[in-house]
């Protein structure tokens, strides 16, 4: 039976390195739900065999000029579903392009090499990049972890490789304290398990990969969390507006909760409060918004309210804080040291943030701290931020909008680092 979250776009992410087969598993999956035009196929055949490695390599030559942040995204759907398909290089160097993939993915697709594992031995040792990379969706809240064991076609007994690999990444995630959501064989190379099942393969009985992608649950709204709302644009009107009593109209998205006529609301940080008249979507019909739906709102008197405030509930919110302590992923070029001032960016707010002291550096491929006093391009460490003007935050594990912002370099204005709050 289809579930209504089919209609929902599944956004996830690959991880694993360049020779694991992330970009054939792609590549698998583009051509097989017949998601890649013909003329495009045509250019990757080679004496006949598709070369599917090819159809997602083409963007990796600009990889290679070191720019900065560079997430591919590539669309296919299935009768079941539309996805969308992020895809983070692997390298350690990479962990930024992992963070920007990972903040806003629904699931990760994280993929294990059987050739690379001692795949005879039960008691076989995981390499740090599988740890590394499911560590890191795991800090980042991606909802559902799927491993994909891949090239069992290659090794000689395929249902003990299977039954072995899936043994030790079961040991792993429940020392890490990682909830996985599924596992499956796969061949990409051949496309077994991919998006047909290969039955009778490897003693493995379950839903091939697209079956199990098809099935997963969107990122669920944050409904459960008192309402907010990050105001994106104040529109005016000139004439007396029949059905806003010429009242102003504050766009946006909620970000958590959910609003309805008669809520009492409060603006942050001016801290006036107003009770909701109207709600509009964005074709302006009336209708009550949830978590992650834009919105129009009109409040029932005249408040002062600009872009970048947070309409919040009256009841329930959270209160401004002007010291944050945080896990932040560093992408800058130039290492974080205390001190120095960036913009933070919280919703649509900007304001001025201050680096108070790095407390640790993370080990990318453990999460284990270690002492620092500084975090170098990639890094990942826990500090504390002292900010110019408070912000209304939640821990980033309450909310992922919330609980998250960017800090931008005044100068460059490049984005400097992703902020996940404790």
């Amino acid at each position: 039976m289809h579930n209504k979250h089919h209609f929902s776009a599944l956004k996830f992410i690959t991880c694993g390195s360049v020779d694991d087969g992330k970009s054939t598993l792609i590549g698998r999956l583009l051509v097989d739900t017949k998601a890649v035009l013909q003329d495009h196929l045509a250019g990757v055949q080679r004496s006949g065999e598709t070369d599917l490695a090819l159809l997602t390599d083409g963007l990796s030559a600009e990889r290679e000029q070191g720019i900065t942040i560079d997430v591919a995204y590539r669309y296919f759907n299935t009768e079941a579903r539309k996805f969308i398909i992020g895809d983070a290089p692997g390298h350690e160097q990479y962990t930024r392009n992992m963070v920007t993939a990972a903040s806003s993915a629904d699931a990760a697709v994280v993929l294990v090499d059987a050739i690379k594992l001692d795949w005879a031995n039960p008691d076989l040792q995981l390499l740090p990049q599988t740890r590394r990379h499911s560590l890191l969706v795991n800090l980042l809240r991606v909802p559902s972890i799927v491993f994909a064991i891949n090239k069992l076609d290659a090794v000689a007994d395929a249902a003990v490789a299977y039954k072995n690999i899936a043994g030790a990444l079961e040991k792993f995630a429940k020392e890490a304290g990682i909830t996985v959501t599924a596992m499956v064989p796969v061949s990409a190379l051949k496309g077994w398990n991919v998006v047909e099942s290969q039955p009778d393969w490897c003693g493995y009985t379950g839903p091939s990969l697209l079956s199990i992608l098809e099935d997963l649950p969107v990122t669920p709204a944050e409904t459960d969390v008192a309402f907010s709302f990050p105001v994106q644009w104040v529109e005016k009107f000139h004439d007396s507006g029949v059905t806003t009593q010429g009242r102003r109209v504050f766009w946006g998205r909620v970000a958590t909760g959910s609003i309805e006529p008669g809520q009492t609301v409060k603006v942050f940080p001016s801290g006036q409060t107003a009770v909701v008249s109207q709600v509009f979507s964005a074709t302006r019909q009336p209708q009550n918004k949830a978590a992650g739906h834009s919105a129009g709102i009109v409040l029932d008197r005249e408040v002062d309210v600009s872009r970048g405030d947070w309409i919040l509930a009256a009841e329930g919110s959270p209160e401004g804080q002007r010291q944050l302590h945080a896990t932040i992923a560093w992408m800058d070029d130039e290492p974080l040291v205390a001190g120095r001032v960036y913009w933070a960016l919280h919703g649509h707010r900007w304001v001025k943030a201050r680096v108070q002291r790095v407390v640790h550096r993370l080990n990318v491929n453990t999460l284990a701290e270690e002492e620092a006093s500084a975090l170098p391009p990639n890094a990942i460490g826990h500090v504390t931020l002292a900010l110019q003007e408070p912000l209304a935050t939640l821990p980033f594990a309450q909310s992922r909008i919330l609980g998250a912002l960017v800090l931008v370099d005044t100068a460059s204005h490049k984005t400097s680092g992703a902020v996940l709050l404790d």
